[in-house]
C-alpha cells in the first residue's frame, strides 16, 4: 500500500487554502479526480476495494457510490469483484425517472458504499440513509483515504462503520 500511497500523493496532493465540503478550511487537499482518473490508479483501487469488500462485507450483493467523485471507484470496484453498483445521487432527479439511485436493486439487499476521500463522513451518511430510506441494508462505508478528522466518528454514531485502503498518516498529508 506504500506504493499506492505514494503514487496517489504524486498526482494529488495540492497545497494551499481550500475550503473542504464540510465546510472546514485545510491548508492541503487530495484532489480525488486527479487520481480517480487515471486508469492505472483507478485499476489498482478498484481490485483493492473489491478485495476488501470480499473481506468485511461479504455477503454484499452490490457497491453503492454516491455521486460524483465516487461514480468511477464504483464502477471499478464492481468490475473487479463482479457484483453490480447503484449511483446516489445527492438529491432526486426532477425529471424522467425522478430517481435518487440509478442501477437496479431490491429492497432488504446489502450494500457497501464506497467513497473516495473522507473528511467530516457527511456525503457517504448521506448516501447510506438515501440507501437505508429505499430499504437498503447498510453498514459498511470502504473510503480510498480517510483524513482522520472525524468521519468514523461521525458514522460510529449512525451504525455505520468506515474502513479504508490509506490514511492520512500513509499520505503524509499536511506535511
Amino acid at each position: 500500500m506504500s506504493d499506492l500511497a505514494e503514487r496517489i500523493r504524486a498526482v494529488a496532493y495540492l497545497e494551499g487554502d481550500f475550503v473542504l465540503r464540510s465546510g472546514r478550511r485545510s491548508s492541503f487537499y487530495l484532489d480525488k479526480y486527479r487520481f480517480e482518473t487515471q486508469p492505472d490508479l483507478l485499476r489498482e483501487i478498484g481490485e483493492l476495494l473489491a478485495a476488501r469488500i470480499a473481506e468485511v462485507e461479504p455477503d454484499a450483493v452490490r457497491i453503492a457510490g454516491p455521486e460524483l467523485g465516487a461514480v468511477a471507484l464504483a464502477a471499478s470496484a464492481s468490475m473487479a469483484s463482479g457484483l453490480p453498483f447503484l449511483i446516489v445521487r445527492s438529491a432526486a432527479k426532477d425529471y424522467g425517472t425522478s430517481n435518487r439511485l440509478e442501477g437496479v436493486c431490491e429492497e432488504g439487499e446489502r450494500v457497501v458504499v464506497v467513497e473516495d476521500v473522507v473528511t467530516s463522513g457527511g456525503a457517504a451518511l448521506d448516501a447510506v440513509r438515501a440507501l437505508r430510506q429505499t430499504g437498503l441494508v447498510c453498514d459498511t462505508v470502504i473510503c480510498v483515504v480517510d483524513r482522520g478528522e472525524g468521519g468514523a466518528e461521525a458514522m460510529a454514531e449512525a451504525g455505520v462503520r468506515l474502513e479504508q485502503l490509506l490514511d492520512a498518516e500513509a499520505l503524509r498529508l499536511g506535511r
